[in-house]
């Protein structure tokens, strides 16, 4: 089946489609990890967006019913070399095609995948179209520099819990804000024992302190952060109150909350390899990342927040502590695996910061 990949510049790519049949528009981004194309494909911080993956071959393993990190993928589309068409791991269930077809996603493959990244590494992330199928060019270009219709700040509504929901735990509760929340974190506060509710992006801080948590995370999510000013306003409101842990989205809100400003980068930090150093120790870690813009660390003011972690790579702001509250994020994603475990401190950091204020068991 003939697929055409169209950017917002004119650039056409030709391949062969697979997964739905069907046109959808989206950012174009690519995303350098060997493995991981589950997770990937649903981490609600991919909403909206087209993704291409730099390794070559993707769909090896398969899918499965444990790795999941949302009950539904949210992205446009997916770009690769090649696709394994017979996987072969234990644990799968179903083929990448079958996934795609099920969840009404276009797929591309037999394309220069690595053309495709070297043009969005030079021109930065852009608007695009896969369309399966006899298609006019002319039509596709025009598409594809139109606005996506899932962008700004429809994100967060499309991705966030409906209503509130808690997960058991025997130790501290933490309010997780869901912007769009990876449920790796979920599970990374159930390991070390916290009872956790899980309360919609527009969740008031007087809600929150209502439900009387030991702490409060801050999910990641998609989207710039200057559409989420509501989740600034409630995070300024906590902010003193309560032990506050924000992740990706929720670190470039609780950045903003204490005055700092955002940026969008050129093509976004999406991998497992990226390599940030802990200001404070001098070590440096292995991370997974998915992001699209960054705090601007000309606007962190010295009396308000201290900046811990640096990019190696661009020298990107990766980790703020906020002075005088307990308060602290990552830009990061500290309950994926690429080091594999390097970054799980930082959970035991945020209990021990709830001990630390007199959490209650």
């Amino acid at each position: 089946m003939k697929a055409l990949l169209v950017l917002e510049d004119g650039t056409v790519f030709q391949g062969k489609g697979f997964g739905a049949q069907g046109k959808k528009h989206g950012e174009v981004v690519f995303n350098t990890s060997m493995t991981g194309y589950q997770e990937i494909l649903t981490d609600p911080s991919y909403c909206g967006q087209i993704v291409t993956m730099t390794y070559p071959l993707i769909g090896n393993y398969g899918l499965n019913d444990e790795d999941f990190e949302a009950v539904k993928p949210y992205g446009n589309g997916f770009v690769v070399r090649e696709r394994c068409k017979v996987p072969s791991n234990w644990r799968s269930l179903e083929t990448l095609n079958h996934f795609l077809i099920e969840n009404h996603i276009p797929g591309i493959e037999d394309i220069d995948t690595r053309a495709l990244t070297r043009r969005l590494r030079t021109h930065g992330t852009m608007r695009g179209v896969i369309a399966t199928g006899d298609w006019d060019v002319t039509e596709l270009k025009r598409i594809a520099d139109a606005p996506p219709e899932m962008s700004g700040d429809r994100l967060i509504p499309h991705v966030t819990t409906a209503k509130q929901y808690q997960v058991s735990g025997d130790k501290y509760h933490v309010v997780l804000v869901d912007y769009g929340v990876k449920h790796n974190i979920i599970r990374w506060l159930s390991k070390i024992g916290c009872r956790v509710t899980v309360v919609p992006a527009h969740t008031t801080a007087d809600e929150i302190l209502m439900l009387k948590p030991d702490g409060v995370m801050l999910s990641n999510g998609p989207g710039d952060p200057k559409d989420v000013l509501y989740g600034v306003r409630t995070t300024q409101a906590l902010l003193g109150k309560i032990p506050i842990f924000g992740i990706c989205l929720g670190h470039q809100l609780l950045g903003m909350a204490v005055g700092a400003g955002t940026f969008k980068l050129p093509f976004g930090h999406r991998g497992a390899n990226h390599p940030v150093k802990d200001l404070k120790t001098g070590r440096v870690y292995i991370t997974s990342q998915n992001h699209g813009y960054a705090i601007d660390p000309d606007t962190v003011k010295e009396d308000k927040a201290e900046i811990t972690h640096l990019n190696i790579n661009d020298g990107t702001v990766e980790g703020l502590k906020i002075k005088g509250c307990p308060a602290f994020s990552v830009q990061y994603h500290p309950e994926s695996s690429p080091g594999p475990t390097d970054n799980e401190y930082l959970f035991y950091q945020f209990f021990d910061l709830i001990e630390q204020q007199g959490g209650k068991v």
